[in-house]
């Protein structure tokens, strides 16, 4: 067998893979002296059956195999013989008549093409200096937390007929809509709860509804939202007719021990307390985000090298097809959709190298992912599918590609752990407002 580089461009590689067909015919006989044992051929005795008898049988599907083998192999070995890694598996262009090569009466002659993985010098990770946006539990978002718990344990009393309903009381209604006369495909309702003042219907709705009475009929005029959920509604003028079947005030909650002890806690500082740490606990996953984001940007202003163009047109139609199944947001308004692609693989770009980059921080430092933490993760993945949890796990067993795709985001997230510990990081005390900003995603 012979292996020649045909072509070096940029990451582009390139070989000629030549085998004689009388390497392959080796190959073939020692493949059905394997054979000779294991089959039982009419007129001979079970493993007495004649090579060349062998070869006339089978000799064009062995020889299928043993190509196929071939190629396989070599098709690797080519570019691990001269430590290169490719980005892709590399894909043969066969330049022989495949049945003549099949059938021993040519050499089998091919060439051998991918991208392989750039090869660069990562940045060290202990001269960067990020900041670590942290804030303080506002008193008031414990106060408003309290209060949905205690509104969540709000009950009602029926007011008497001749009291008006005012905001917070929730009403039980009958109601019909109609657009231009004709009612509309889940416009009516009966026996309905709605709490005044809640915003859960349709804008206008409630208010309408406020100081209406137990039995009393009211008209209400309304206008669809642009956005709403139904396209066939969306910005249509709709009348409903409703029925108040009863009116009922909210009885007062007061925010105290006996609240807490509802809650399953022993009292009021307990119940603020645990608040509070969930709070805190929601602030450090946007403390997370935002220094992953800052960090990111950090490592990709720090490397310029060429990308595989396979990896990143594979990332970019992924994400150009997430953008052409979404509707379009505010900030690609007005592009034309060469503007949109140009930027969305400037996106694509970024993705890849900074994938490459963590891969190879990760590889340097050993990064390891633990059995156990694919375990955990196959496993929350499994509760997502109530009732087929055996099948989603036995999925993930049998798929090698499924169980990789699991471990790179817990691989990326530990390598950005490593490089956290080493790097210089400092807090920086910011506002609830500034810390909630969206960090423009997470790479």
């Amino acid at each position: 067998m012979e292996v020649t580089e045909k072509s070096t461009e940029g990451l582009d590689r390139r070989f000629t893979v030549k085998v004689p067909a009388s390497e392959l015919d080796e190959k073939l006989i020692a493949r059905l002296q394997e054979l000779k044992g294991q089959v039982h051929l009419k007129g001979f005795r079970k493993g007495k059956a004649p090579v060349s008898h062998l070869k006339k049988m089978y000799g064009k599907g062995v020889m299928g195999e043993i190509v196929q083998e071939i190629v396989n192999e070599t098709s690797q070995k080519a570019f691990t013989d001269r430590d290169l890694q490719p980005a892709a598996a590399p894909h043969p262009h066969f330049h022989s008549d495949m049945d003549d090569v099949i059938a021993g009466k040519s050499d089998l002659e091919y060439d051998v093409h991918a991208e392989i993985l750039p090869d660069f010098e990562p940045m060290d990770v202990s001269t960067l200096k990020l900041s670590r946006l942290v804030c303080d539990v506002p008193e008031e978002d414990i106060q408003d937390a309290l209060q949905r718990i205690a509104d969540q344990q709000t009950t009602y009393t029926p007011r008497k007929e001749t009291q008006k309903s005012k905001k917070g009381d929730m009403l039980t209604v009958n109601y019909v809509g109609s657009i231009d006369g004709e009612e509309f495909d889940g416009g009516k309702g009966d026996g309905v709860d709605i709490v005044l003042g809640s915003d859960t219907f349709i804008p206008g709705f409630e208010k309408q509804l406020t100081g209406a009475k137990a039995g009393e009929d009211v008209k209400i005029e309304v206008t669809f939202p642009e956005d709403y959920g139904a396209k066939d509604l969306a910005g249509k003028d709709a009348v409903f007719e409703v029925n108040v079947v009863e009116a009922k005030e909210p009885e007062k909650v007061e925010i105290d021990d006996e609240l807490a002890k509802k809650m399953g806690v022993d009292n009021l500082d307990d119940l603020k307390k645990r608040i509070s740490e969930r709070i805190e606990d929601d602030f450090k996953q946007l403390t997370r985000g935002h220094l992953k984001r800052m960090l990111l940007d950090k490592l990709d202003s720090a490397h310029d090298f060429d990308l595989p163009n396979g990896m990143v047109d594979s990332e970019f139609d992924q994400i150009w097809q997430q953008v052409e199944s979404a509707e379009r947001d505010e900030e690609d308004e007005g592009k034309s959709e060469d503007e949109m692609k140009a930027e969305y693989r400037a996106i694509a770009e970024r993705r890849v190298r900074l994938g490459l980059v963590l891969a190879e921080i990760g590889k340097r430092a050993d990064v390891q992912v633990p059995q156990e933490d694919l375990q955990r993760e196959m496993i929350n993945m499994a509760r997502g599918y109530p009732g087929k949890e055996k099948e989603v796990l036995e999925f993930y067993q049998k798929n090698p590609a499924a169980i990789q795709q699991l471990r790179a985001p817990i691989f990326e997230e530990k390598v950005v752990d490593y490089i956290v510990e080493r790097a210089e990081v400092k807090d920086k005390k910011v506002s609830k407002e500034k810390l909630m900003e969206d960090p423009e995603g997470d790479e």
